[in-house]
């Protein structure tokens, strides 16, 4: 019987052939499994706070924990924090101190205590807001926390986890022109550049409309008892942006877009590149309680 032998110049012939074929299908499945998916977490609890925003802080450190070792794809939330934090590290937690809204202080002590347990001693942890720039700890931190609530906001729109590093900068205001589009930029600075870590917004009682600088009234604010859990604030802020449109058309019964928009989302992905604010390549993953999800 005589044996089929393929010889080299068979074998390339056959694999260009191959190549030429691959090739040939490649725009019709352009983009697909090229890029990896940005992971955000979603968790909600029916019970995480009441109508006035006051978080049961028990079930807030059950769905932080939760949802960072979804995150991070461990076992233990302990095995999560020990990827994002070494003992040696200097961990600042922005916070944001907004009267009317601010970030839970359960919160902040949950951080914190979780800073702790991957063994970072109290002497190098700070809960800040305003004062990052003259804080001693922030001024020599390898970590940054990122934590704050959604709401609608006067100037960008929306403020959320990228809003929150305004305070980074000497002088705040020279970020409003345009809807704040340049927010972005902030986190190319080097007191922030590469240290954060995590970014929670806190979607508790988000606040969906305002009617001027610095407004709040509760009649625009619902108990949505979530929390947005991810290591990209454009992405996290992207979810958080698509259910507060969500929630401005079932409250208003009609489209009714921000004013003004929040430009500054799209623009930190598509102009400063530091995120995805895409939606189609972020993963979502959806935890606890789904009812009126809005997304």
């Amino acid at each position: 019987m005589k044996k089929n032998i393929i010889t080299r110049r068979d074998f390339l012939k056959k694999t260009g052939a191959a190549a030429v074929a691959v090739s040939a299908l490649a725009p019709l499945f352009g983009g697909q499994n090229v890029r990896s998916k940005t992971r955000v977490i979603l968790i909600r609890h029916k019970s995480a706070a009441d109508k006035d925003g006051n978080a049961d802080p028990k079930i807030l450190e059950q769905m932080l924990d939760e949802a960072v070792a979804k995150l991070f794809g461990t076992k233990t939330p302990e095995e999560a924090w020990k990827k994002m934090i070494a003992p040696a590290d200097i961990v600042g937690i922005k916070t944001n101190a907004w009267k009317y809204l601010r970030t839970p202080e359960e919160l902040e002590n949950i951080l914190k205590k979780r800073a702790m347990n991957a063994g970072v001693p109290a002497t190098n942890i700070s809960v800040d807001d305003r004062g990052v720039l003259k804080n001693p700890v922030f001024e020599k931190s390898t970590v940054l926390l990122n934590a704050r609530p959604m709401r609608a906001h006067h100037w960008a729109g929306v403020g959320g986890c990228l809003k929150n590093y305004i305070m980074f900068v000497p002088k705040p205001s020279d970020l409003h022109p345009d809807s704040c589009i340049d927010l972005g930029s902030v986190w190319k600075l080097p007191a922030v550049k590469g240290k954060t870590r995590l970014n929670v917004l806190v979607m508790l009682t988000p606040q969906f409309n305002c009617l001027g600088p610095h407004h709040f009234d509760k009649e625009y604010t619902w108990q949505y008892n979530g929390l947005i859990v991810g290591t990209d604030p454009v992405a996290v802020d992207a979810v958080g942006l698509r259910i507060i449109e969500a929630k401005r058309r079932l409250y208003f019964k009609e489209d009714s877009p921000l004013r003004p928009p929040a430009k500054h989302i799209a623009a930190a992905e598509e102009k400063h590149g530091i995120g995805t604010a895409n939606m189609n390549n972020i993963e979502l993953v959806k935890l606890g309680w789904k009812d009126g999800a809005l997304i």
